[in-house]
């Protein structure tokens, strides 16, 4: 089922569309949200109305609070519901339940998982795209998104975001032999479209015809294994080091080669795999993110042989060493990527435990301008303005971050609790137990959670 654009919808759905629109520029989201479910409940190939239907959905559930109990209780049934049309084939009919479950709760990635699921199976994977793009704002590391998310990619062409989703749900499960052989497909199909040799795959040839030999299908095979030999090692690196020697220019050859070396824990060579392919990209802000990432490696490794030996001294050393070299990093890359909002967060959180709250504060006001990191951000804007004893702007902070969370996991539950601690330093005390009882009622082993409601009922008797 191909996407279709406003002109080639029907008249009505086309009135409609533009009633939505202007609806929505105008803030009157829930006439905006009518007409864009009818558009797409009308013609679920039209990606345009989905797409405003997603925005206005997400702005009225951020500016709405309150009321999530009963939405948890109709979202239960309905979801039972649009599973049970799923799975006897009226997928029409599951795609319209599963988009008014969203239209309830934009941001529940198990709703999230089975619109996705279900578009799928209709034909229509850029709608599971667009989807699964923000569940994996929420969640950039649960692994059944970026599993979905890899194979949407994939059956759409979009191979290098394919082999790129792939990659992290690699790192995630290393002994996932399922995402493993997903992630060499990947960076075959991948390689493939770069390559032109699509052209040849539409002609009728096998996959393995269209690779440039048996020998390079066979290395797929071993490259699969979840349990590697040594040889099977060996005999991967040396396929590797011939392909960067046949092809010096292509970085993906070289970052081959540098996961086979941090495979087997061979830094050294793994380092300087990827010096090389810094000199032929430099700039290159991925490469340096994986230079980093082994260098951190590396002196994991010393601080474990270190603490094998006792020597309470050289470890504290080597600790501190990290810690400075994870410093120094970090503030390195941030000014040479400048507009990277990962870097502005995770250098935030570093000055954050190093008592650097004003520069802190500036790094979290940038981050929290990146879907992925908001929620996060305006937690420890909150958490910073706290420790400067300036509680009206933490409670703000932390109020927005509350609102933008809808399940109590354990963001929330962080959330929830400093906001709590905030009210109270505020003298608020009945607000301050509202928030501890909300953590309190689905974790009483959070933290110090149960002395905190011991003692505001000790108080109030």
């Amino acid at each position: 089922m191909a996407e279709i654009v406003l002109e080639e919808t029907s008249k009505q759905v086309q009135d409609m569309f533009n009633k939505g629109f202007s609806a929505f520029e105008r803030g009157n989201l829930d006439y905006a949200i009518d007409m864009f479910l009818y558009c797409v409940e009308s013609e679920p190939s039209f990606l345009q109305a989905r797409k405003f239907l997603r925005a206005a959905v997400l702005q009225k559930f951020k500016k709405k609070n309150g009321g999530a109990f009963g939405r948890v209780i109709s979202g239960a049934a309905g979801y039972v519901k649009a599973m049970a049309l799923f799975k006897s084939g009226k997928t029409d009919l599951a795609l319209i339940d599963a988009e008014r479950l969203l239209k309830n709760d934009p941001l529940n990635l198990k709703y999230m998982r089975l619109f996705s699921e279900i578009s799928r199976i209709m034909g229509i994977p850029e709608a599971g795209i667009l989807t699964m793009e923000m569940a994996r704002d929420q969640a950039p590391d649960d692994i059944k998104i970026l599993k979905l998310l890899g194979d949407l990619y994939g059956e759409i062409g979009m191979t290098t975001d394919a082999r790129i989703c792939l990659e992290r749900l690699c790192d995630l499960s290393p002994r996932d032999p399922a995402a493993l052989k997903a992630l060499k497909d990947a960076m075959a199909v991948d390689s493939m479209s770069k390559d032109k040799w699509v052209e040849t795959a539409e002609k009728g040839e096998s996959f393995r015809n269209i690779l440039k030999d048996s020998d390079e299908a066979a290395m797929l095979e071993r490259e699969n294994k979840s349990v590697m030999t040594g040889s099977d090692s060996s005999v991967l690196i040396d396929e590797a080091i011939a392909k960067i020697e046949n092809d010096p220019q292509n970085i993906n050859y070289h970052r081959a080669l540098t996961r086979l070396y941090v495979r087997d824990q061979n830094f050294d060579d793994a380092i300087s795999t990827l010096q090389n392919a810094i000199k032929l990209s430099p700039g290159d802000p991925e490469l340096d993110r994986a230079m980093s990432v082994i260098r951190l490696q590396v002196l994991d490794q010393e601080i474990e042989e270190i603490s094998k030996t006792g020597d309470a001294e050289a470890l504290a050393a080597k600790q501190t060493e990290r810690a400075q070299f994870q410093f120094d990093d970090l503030q390195d890359r941030v000014k040479r990527y400048p507009n990277d909002l990962d870097l502005r967060y995770a250098w935030g959180e570093i000055l954050f435990h190093n008592d650097n709250v004003d520069e802190a504060i500036q790094q979290f006001q940038l981050s929290q301008k990146s879907p992925k990191h908001r929620v996060l951000s305006l937690y420890h804007l909150g958490l910073c303005f706290k420790t400067k004893k300036q509680y009206d702007m933490a409670k703000s902070q932390l109020e927005q971050a509350d609102e933008q969370v809808s399940q109590m996991n354990d963001d929330k539950k962080n959330i929830c609790y400093e906001l709590g601690s905030v009210l109270d330093l505020m003298d608020d005390k009945a607000g301050a137990l509202e928030c501890y009882k909300r953590v309190y009622q689905v974790d009483i082993s959070f933290r110090d959670i149960s002395q905190k409601i011991e003692q505001a009922y000790e108080g109030a008797s």
